[in-house]
């Protein structure tokens, strides 16, 4: 079973914005997309690049690096599907949001 550990507060990542946290020892790369918050690596599988740092839109986020793109509700890249980053269960509890580890 997942440890949940409080990473961030609601109104520090407004809808369609994402935020480089850690949690458990691990960069973890938390969104909001319209009031559901998703977490997933931060590490961008091409060349380490910061995903939480990276531009959404809707659904998919953009590495700030090299543009390497992510579906952030699966991981997936959307340019090579069988490539993914780990994602992280996510759950809301006031008004801070808390990743499972």
């Amino acid at each position: 079973m997942a440890n949940f550990v409080r990473v961030a507060a609601v109104g520090e990542v407004p809808p369609g914005t994402g935020k480089c946290v850690e949690a458990g020892g691990k960069q973890i790369a938390i969104f909001n997309v319209g009031g559901t918050f998703h977490a997933m690596d931060n590490t961008c599988l091409h060349r380490g690049g910061p995903l939480g740092e990276g531009e959404l839109d809707g659904t998919i986020v953009t590495c700030p690096w090299h543009g390497w793109q992510y579906d952030v509700t699966t991981g997936v890249n959307t340019m090579d599907e069988s490539e993914r980053v780990d994602r992280y269960e996510v759950k809301v509890e006031g008004d801070g949001v808390l990743v499972g580890v």
